[in-house]
């Protein structure tokens, strides 16, 4: 296959992430499901806009780019709840390896083994840039679910617990954006947005 065809292909299969729902709600929408493509799209302005708060160098366009990548999986794998039980996830792990091999198989064979290579490595999120970029998926639902008065929190009956094991990637990588969100999960469940436990 030429490469041009193949790129096009990629491109219009990724266009499938728009149609994969969250559970995270859009406030300014009617507080309607966001879809992966538009909470990649967000995560990764977040990245840019906090890279200030890294606590060592990260480069912040392979930050990015694992952000721009790390949701479209979904496309095969669906969306799993960020709280689901752990044999849940553990049974996501594969069907997104899976699928991981799959999309980025429709490349050219060089893109597509950079582009998995990034995407293990953010999985794994053994690395300074892999732990940003973590930390940032996991902190943008905190700032969501807070502007919009526990939203998904409160709906889904999340607890405290739930919501800082969640974010333990930012206490080494944004201490202080680790500070931030405890401020914010006690506020949380001040208001009865977060179960206390």
């Amino acid at each position: 296959m030429h490469p041009l065809t193949a790129q096009i292909t990629f491109m219009l299969e990724i266009d499938k992430l728009k149609a994969v729902y969250r559970k995270t709600v859009v406030q300014a929408d009617n507080n309607r499901h966001e879809n992966s493509a538009e909470h990649s799209w967000h995560i990764a302005l977040l990245a840019q806009v906090m890279a200030d708060y890294a606590s060592e160098p990260v480069d912040i366009l392979r930050v990015t780019k694992m952000l721009l990548i790390h949701d479209i999986v979904e496309i095969d794998a669906g969306d799993l709840f960020a709280f689901a039980e752990e044999h849940d996830h553990q049974a996501q792990e594969q069907k997104e390896l899976d699928a991981a091999n799959r999309i980025f198989g429709l490349l050219p064979e060089q893109s597509g083994q950079d582009m998995l290579s990034l995407w293990l490595e953010f999985e794994q999120a053994q690395s300074a840039d892999a732990q940003f970029a973590k930390a940032m998926d996991r902190v943008l639902p905190v700032l969501q679910n807070m502007s919009n008065h526990g939203g998904s929190w409160k709906t889904n009956k999340v607890k405290k617990s739930q919501v800082l094991k969640r974010n333990t990637y930012l206490q080494t990588i944004a201490p202080k954006l680790w500070d931030y969100v405890i401020e914010q999960v006690d506020i949380a469940v001040n208001n009865a947005w977060l179960v206390d436990d």
